[in-house]
C-alpha cells in the first residue's frame, strides 16, 4: 500500500507540472484583448482550439494504453507542454497562436490516459475515489498555480516573459527517476495478459451519460476560468490580482477533491456529485448579485463546490468501465473537458453582444443540465460493487 501510495504521488508531481500549462491562455487573454485586439470570440476560439485537440487525442490514447499497453512517455508529454505555451508569448500572428496552443494540448492529452490508467490500476478498494483524487489534485494544484505563475511573468515582463515557465518543465524531467517510484504492470497483475482477458463490452450508455454531464460541467468550469481575470480586471482590479483570486478559485476547488473524494467513498459517490453541483448553483449566483466580500467569498465557495465534483466522477467512470480504464481516462480528462470547451466560445460570443456578466448568468444552463443528466445516470453503488468483485 505505502509504494502504490508514494507511486500514486510522484504521478501527481508529475501531473501538476503537465497541468501548470493548461491555464497560460486564459490567463493571457485579457492582455491579447486589450493590447491586440482580439475580440472576445477569437479569444475564445484559442481556448477552444487547446481543448479539442486535446480532447480528440486523449481517448485515442487511451484506447491504445488498455489494448496494446503503449504509453507516451511522460517526460515526452511534460516537454511538449511546456515548450509550445511557454513560447507562445513570442508569437504575434494569429494562425500561429493556434498552432502553438494546439501543440501545448498535445502535450496535456499525451500525458493523462496512460498515467491515469496506472493510477486507477493502483487504486483499487474501498479507497478508489481518495486515491484517485490525489493524482487529480495534482494536475489541479498546476493548474491552479498555472495563471498566478502566467500572470506574474507578464505582469512583470510582458508576453515574452511566458519563457521562464519552461523552468518547471526541466526539473521535472530531470528529476522523473529519482520522484516517481518505478510501477510496472506486472508487479500489480496487469499487463499483457489483462489486455487479451480484459476485453469486455463497453458500457456505452452510462459512460456516454457520464461524459456528457462532464463536459456540460467542464464548460463551466473553462468558461469562468477563461474570463474570470477580464470580468474582475473590468471590475476595476489589476491583472495580478485577478489572476490570483481565479486561482483562489481552481485552489478551493483542489481542497475540495480532497475532502469531496473522502465523502464520496464513505457515503456515496453518485450522491455526493449531486449534493455538491446543487450547492454551486446558489454560490454562483451570490457572487454575480452581491459586491465586496460577500461575492469573493460565493466565488471561493462556488469553486470548491463544483470542483470537488471532479475526481469523484473520474473514479465512478473507472467503476462503471473496469476494462477501459485508458479509454475513460482519455473521455472523462480528453473528450468532456474539449467538448466543455467549446462552450468557451459560446460564452466568449455572448460575451461580445451582452456582457461577461450576463454571459456568466447563462451558465446556469449548462450547470442545471449536468446536474439533469448525473441525477438520471444509471450508476449504484450497490451494483458496482458486486461488478468489482466479480472482477
Amino acid at each position: 500500500m505505502e509504494k502504490t501510495t508514494r507511486s500514486i504521488f510522484g504521478l501527481s508531481a508529475a501531473h501538476f507540472i503537465n497541468d501548470i500549462y493548461s491555464p497560460v491562455l486564459p490567463a493571457i487573454l485579457p492582455l491579447l484583448i486589450l493590447q491586440e485586439g482580439y475580440s472576445y470570440f477569437l479569444a475564445g476560439v484559442l481556448v477552444t482550439a487547446y481543448n479539442l485537440t486535446s480532447s480528440f487525442t486523449q481517448p485515442v490514447i487511451g484506447w491504445l494504453f488498455d489494448r496494446k499497453n503503449i504509453r507516451i512517455p511522460i517526460a515526452v508529454s511534460v516537454l511538449f507542454s511546456a515548450f509550445f505555451m511557454s513560447f507562445i508569448g513570442l508569437v504575434h500572428n494569429y494562425t500561429l497562436l493556434i498552432l502553438f496552443a494546439m501543440g501545448g494540448a498535445l502535450g496535456h492529452a499525451f500525458f493523462h490516459p496512460g498515467a491515469l490508467g496506472l493510477v486507477s490500476r493502483m487504486a483499487k478498494g474501498a479507497n478508489r475515489a481518495r486515491l484517485t483524487s490525489f493524482f487529480v489534485i495534482g494536475g489541479n494544484m498546476g493548474f491552479a498555480v498555472g495563471p498566478i505563475l502566467a500572470g506574474l511573468a507578464v505582469g512583470y515582463f510582458g508576453m515574452n516573459g511566458l519563457v521562464i515557465l519552461v523552468i518547471p518543465a526541466i526539473l521535472m524531467v530531470v528529476s522523473l527517476n529519482k520522484i516517481i517510484v518505478p510501477f510496472s504492470d506486472q508487479e500489480s497483475g496487469h499487463g499483457a495478459e489483462t489486455v487479451e482477458t480484459g476485453v469486455k463490452k463497453f458500457p456505452y450508455v452510462p459512460v456516454i451519460m457520464l461524459v456528457t454531464a462532464s463536459a456540460f460541467r467542464a464548460w463551466v468550469i473553462f468558461a469562468t476560468v477563461a474570463f474570470m481575470p477580464t470580468y474582475l480586471a473590468e471590475q476595476g482590479m489589476s491583472l495580478v490580482t485577478a489572476n490570483l483570486l481565479t486561482s483562489v478559485m481552481l485552489l478551493a476547488g483542489v481542497a475540495g477533491q480532497v475532502v469531496g473524494a473522502g465523502i464520496s467513498d464513505r457515503y456515496g459517490k453518485k450522491k455526493y456529485v449531486l449534493l455538491s453541483i446543487c450547492a454551486a448553483i446558489p454560490a454562483f449566483l451570490l457572487f454575480l448579485f452581491t459586491t465586496g466580500i460577500m461575492s469573493l467569498v460565493a466565488l471561493v465557495a462556488f469553486g470548491y463546490l463544483l470542483w470537488s465534483s471532479f475526481s469523484v466522477t473520474v473514479a465512478m467512470s473507472h467503476e462503471i468501465a473496469t476494462h477501459w480504464t485508458g479509454m475513460v481516462s482519455g473521455l472523462m480528462l480528453g473528450l468532456a473537458v474539449g467538448v466543455g470547451g467549446v462552450g468557451v466560445s459560446v460564452t466568449g460570443y455572448f460575451a461580445d453582444i451582452t456582457s461577461v456578466q450576463d454571459s456568466f448568468a447563462l451558465l446556469l444552463i449548462p450547470m442545471i443540465i449536468a446536474l439533469a443528466l448525473f441525477l438520471l445516470l444509471p450508476y449504484r453503488e450497490d451494483q458496482i460493487q458486486e461488478g468489482r468483485n466479480e472482477s
